[in-house]
């Protein structure tokens, strides 16, 4: 009957496993059916977790780097949270230069700024440039589309498309 609770055992770190996915809980529990294993074979309590910790580290130690590998390699390189803005289209709500702005950014509004490669800095007097002889807009128009570039805390950074 000793079995039944390591496969309880093996089930319960096989739930864990699935929300930490990181292999490690799966290993475990692969050394919970070595237990079980070893438990239906008629091994006493203490031989039972002696094949339950050898299975683990042989299984932790063989088998999971492998596995982890595997499963990395196949597994595309997903963006989330703020990072998966980056690269995504906006529209500006609001003037948007240096100092802020609000763009309409994947349905939910935001507040922006200008990038500073788009924002020229103020011209050296006495080399006698004009302010619109400097590359990039210093300022982007509602309606205007454009490129969130970097999020800066709870501020979309912006270029111009």
């Amino acid at each position: 009957m000793a079995w039944l609770w390591w496969i309880g055992a093996a089930l319960v770190l096989g739930v864990i496993e699935t929300l930490t996915v990181d292999l490690t809980f799966l290993m475990f529990a692969g050394g919970a059916v070595g237990g079980a294993i070893a438990a239906a074979l008629g091994a006493s309590f203490l031989a039972q977790a002696i094949v339950f910790a050898v299975v683990s580290t042989l299984l932790l130690a063989a088998v999971r780097p492998w596995a982890k590998w595997q499963l990395l390699s196949t597994t595309p390189d997903m963006r989330t949270n703020a990072s998966a803005l980056i690269g995504r289209e906006a529209t500006a709500l609001t003037v948007i230069d240096g100092r802020g702005g609000r763009v309409r950014l994947g349905g939910e509004e935001w507040s922006a700024r200008l990038v500073d490669e788009a924002r020229p800095a103020a011209p050296p007097a006495h080399r006698g440039y004009a302010a619109s002889a400097l590359p990039g807009p210093t300022r982007i128009e509602p309606g205007a589309d454009v490129r969130v570039t970097a999020i800066d805390g709870a501020i979309a950074v912006v270029a111009p498309l």
